[in-house]
């Protein structure tokens, strides 16, 4: 069998509602999917599993998670399937040791809307093996950029990673009531920064988070914009596969690094 070397990805997830409303990412995400050779396996690292330690799904079939309240019934009744792979997780937990990393095996956490939501435009027949990585929130942006270049071998058995976050998420300043309101100042200057230093492959400068222009009215926490920093990992040559805003603030970009 021919292999060929996926990209990493970063993908904006948004709000669980993309999952039944996927305005334009969705189309964009089914789009990219389609220009991909298909992977053998996909490895994502969600905002929505912050963890102390490093850890790795080693599940053989993980439920659907739906971690959220308060959103229509029929959110409540989507399902992903997908297998998990734990030959994969037991690979990537050895490439973490090689690494110097200490990490272990976790067989009974669910799939985040983080890993099933993307996924669902992307690879709908949920046929794909898919292993989740835990974000763990005492690293700092270089261990997690680490992280994803540890990792970074395996896109050449065609193995698709994706750090699923938020370029931007403050949903404190959101628009819930479906406005077309327009992008404020703070969240276009703060994504227009990152891309360009992504452009620039100046990734020290997104490493360097704190002092993006805006940060903390973007992120007033960071794990959504964590998983950035392990799809810079696996991967030096950005590129836009998408990129919009919706309910005023909420960035939806989706970015390739090969």
């Amino acid at each position: 069998m021919n292999l060929q070397t996926l990209p990493g990805l970063f993908i904006s997830h948004g709000s669980p509602m993309l999952a039944l409303n996927p305005e334009q990412v969705g189309p964009a995400l089914e789009r990219l999917s389609l220009n991909l050779p298909k992977p053998t396996a996909i490895i994502i690292m969600s905002a929505h599993w912050e963890s102390n330690a490093l850890e790795v799904s080693s599940a053989v079939r993980p439920e659907t998670w739906h971690d959220f309240r308060g959103f229509p019934p029929a959110l409540y009744d989507i399902r992903y399937p997908a297998p998990g792979e734990p030959e994969l997780a037991e690979e990537i937990l050895q490439l973490f040791a090689q690494a110097g990393f200490s990490a272990h095996a976790n067989s009974t956490r669910p799939r985040d809307h983080g890993v099933w939501m993307p996924l669902l435009h992307m690879y709908p027949e949920a046929d794909i093996p898919v292993v989740e990585i835990s974000l763990p929130m005492n690293m700092s942006a270089e261990d997690i950029y680490k992280i994803g270049q540890t990792l970074a071998p395996l896109r050449e058995k065609q193995i698709l990673m994706i750090g699923s976050g938020s370029i931007t998420h403050n949903l404190r300043e959101l628009s819930w009531n479906g406005d077309n309101q327009s992008v404020p100042e703070w969240a276009s200057t703060f994504r227009n920064y990152v891309v360009n230093k992504l452009h620039h492959n100046d990734f020290n400068a997104v490493l360097d988070w704190e002092k993006i222009p805006h940060v903390n009215r973007n992120h007033p926490t960071i794990e959504h914009f964590a998983p950035i920093f392990f799809a810079m990992g696996t991967g030096h040559r950005f590129s836009i596969v998408h990129s919009s805003f919706t309910m005023g603030s909420l960035g939806m970009d989706v970015y390739r690094f090969d």
